[in-house]
């Protein structure tokens, strides 16, 4: 076996017909670059140019997976005794490892999942104010200093890494994400078992080489490749084996629960980060032009495919005619491309052809509904696309941006997640009615309301069912320093970035420190202090 920094990447000899690089990718275990035990593989493909193989991964299997977390554990003790601002400095290093290189991962990125360039570069750079962030909250893992209510004695709280964490992420933001959940864990004094998602298993072989570019020991952060219902469930299930301390999960809601089952019954704590069908209220008092901008990028930003992306876009009935006329002119004006070969693209490709088969499945679901389609014609191809769709339609796999009207909350595309460049509008008579409708899906992770009148901003802040909220803003909107999550069904409660997140990777451990060289029992031996009586003269009362 060759350790990660030995060697750079392999390219295979079998070039692509475009002349891309094709790369020979590795599980990192310990350190060491290795291959499924089985020696099974599965390739990744470029959604734009689906001939465009960028590389063969392993396809990890349990033993591949059980091996990683073995190395993990073995690594806990010692990265766990780091001092944390050692931990910090190393994270600060990856931070800086990935502007340098950052120009290289944006491309990697759109390359396997079809982003626009732009877009990726933002996914990277949340990854890059990540490590920034956490570098210095190496020397702020604080605990208290509490007084006790006995003489001679000090009471003090730490924060303790939780052990081994399992890491699963989806592929739609394969740099941010996972960087929001190992660099915090790792923070923390904890190690990881990386599950990399099926569509971005290259840019996670990237990543993972510049962590230990950047210092991290060998066996703290241990990257597998595979399928979610091979190795991703491998992980899972090792939660039932006592080998998992901890499971953080970005996916679907169907899958989170499973999850929530399994670490449930085993007292492990999980982080689940699931689906939403995020509501966007326009109200009389908006800005019509600033809404629409909203709406319109909460929508078919990077095609529809983002956990905050746009569900129902709810419009207050007296402004419904006025903003849908200037909703559907940018719909219908839509760009659609391979970013790395054209310019000024809103969207590209769905992130692969089986993303591309799920979100047919789901405008099949909101035609049996009712709805009625004002724009789109399902995949785009040659003989059927948009006006402005850029390049050649056969080489990708492109869809067309959707829009369902008529849409009302008995209808089960009202209720359900589509995953894609589609839009579900529905009509409100007034404030009370659309507040209602935006808190009437089962999911609750982001919303937003226009409106210019502060009155509505408050009430919508303060009565919505959601784990975060725009007011005069998209839906889609993130910084490294704030939490992300959500409620009823996109989430568990806890959350990702910022200092909130600490709470999911560490326990508080409470220590009792007596110095009278006697035992004291709390609650037992505290003197009693007595109630003098009032002198009534005094307390002005005579």
């Amino acid at each position: 076996m060759t350790h990660v920094l030995e060697t750079g990447f392999e390219v295979m000899e079998n070039a692509n017909p475009n002349g891309s690089p094709k790369v020979r990718g590795y599980n990192i275990v310990n350190g060491q670059l290795t291959l499924a035990k089985d020696g099974g593989t599965f390739e990744s493909h470029n959604p734009a140019w689906l001939d465009d193989c960028l590389g063969e991964f392993p396809l990890s299997e349990k033993e591949d997976v059980h091996d990683a977390l073995s190395a993990a554990k073995a690594a806990f003790p010692g990265w766990a005794s780091t001092p944390a601002p050692t931990r910090g400095q190393i994270i600060g290093n990856m931070g800086r490892l990935l502007m340098e290189y950052k120009d290289d991962i944006v491309r990697v990125e759109t390359r396997e999942i079809g982003k626009t360039l732009m877009e990726s570069a933002g996914s990277v750079q949340e990854a890059i104010d990540t490590c920034l962030f956490f570098q210095s909250e190496g020397r702020r893992l604080y605990g208290q200093t509490v007084n006790s209510e006995l003489p001679d004695k000090e009471l003090f709280t730490y924060r303790r890494p939780l052990g081994v964490c399992g890491i699963i992420n989806a592929c739609n933001f394969p740099a941010a994400v996972p960087f929001w959940k190992m660099i915090p864990a790792i923070m923390c004094g904890n190690t990881c078992v990386w599950k990399s998602p099926q569509d971005a298993p290259l840019l996670s072989f990237m990543l993972t080489r510049i962590m230990h570019e950047a210092g991290l020991p060998d066996g703290v952060i241990n990257l597998v490749h595979g399928k979610g219902r091979g190795a991703g469930q491998s992980l899972v299930d090792a939660v039932d084996e006592g080998m998992v301390n901890k499971i953080s999960f970005t996916g679907s809601t169907a899958v989170g629960k499973m999850i929530g089952e399994i670490c449930g019954r085993n007292l492990v704590s999980c982080s689940l980060e699931l689906g939403g069908k995020n509501p966007l209220v326009v109200m009389p008092s908006a800005n019509l032009d600033n809404a629409v901008e909203g709406a319109y990028w909460a929508g078919f930003g990077t095609a529809g495919q983002r956990c905050t992306s746009l569900g129902n876009l709810i419009i207050h009935e007296e402004i419904y005619d006025e903003f849908m006329s200037k909703f559907m002119a940018k719909v219908e004006s839509t760009s659609v491309g391979d970013s790395m070969r054209h310019d000024d693209i809103l969207y590209g490709p769905m992130l692969s052809e089986k993303y591309a088969k799920d979100f047919l499945s789901d405008l099949g679901m909101c035609e049996s509904s009712g709805a009625t389609k004002l724009w789109g014609e399902g995949i785009i191809t040659n003989e059927n696309k948009p006006i402005n769709f850029v390049g050649d339609a056969s080489e990708g796999v492109y869809m067309w941006p959707h829009v369902y009207a008529d849409v009302t909350e008995d209808m089960e595309c009202f209720h359900e997640e589509i995953f894609g460049p589609a839009v579900t509008v529905v009509k409100a008579k007034d404030f009370d009615h659309a507040l209602h409708l935006a808190n009437a899906s089962p999911y609750g992770l982001s919303s937003a309301c226009y409106t210019n009148d502060r009155l509505e901003a408050y009430r919508f802040k303060t009565g919505i069912k959601a784990g975060m909220t725009g007011i005069n803003n998209s839906t889609t909107g993130a910084e490294a320093h704030l939490p992300f999550g959500g409620v009823k069904g996109s989430g568990n409660g806890t959350r990702e970035s910022g200092i909130w997140v600490i709470e999911a990777y560490s326990y508080w451990h409470a220590v009792n420190d007596e110095l009278s060289g006697k035992l004291q029992l709390a609650q037992m031996d505290v003197d009693e202090v007595h109630i003098e009586e009032a002198d009534a003269d005094y307390a002005g009362l005579a």
